[in-house]
């Protein structure tokens, strides 16, 4: 399964290309807060743009994790990677 994450400190977003092309109303900053990672459309949107999918405090990259795995996006200052969830306690 391919998975877009942000591989710079700042934090996800798209530009304003990008969310047009996704669908969305630019909203000045490029935040979609709802959308799946592994939309194949945001996808397919990264793949096609390339760096112009980039808001302006990122740097996308699409990576795979095996199918069927449960993922959660972890960061922090914004650089992201993915993790398999698991159960914990506190």
């Amino acid at each position: 399964m391919k998975v877009v994450i942000n591989k710079c400190y700042g934090g996800f977003g798209l530009s304003k290309e990008a969310m047009v092309f996704m669908g969305f109303e630019w909203d000045g900053y490029g935040y979609c807060s709802k959308l799946s990672r592994s939309d194949p459309k945001l996808v397919k949107c990264v793949e096609q743009l390339g760096a112009k999918a980039n808001g302006s405090h990122a740097n996308l990259k699409i990576i795979e994790i095996p199918n069927n795995i449960d993922f959660t996006i972890e960061e922090y200052d914004g650089m992201e990677w993915v993790a398999e969830k698991h159960r914990t306690w506190g």
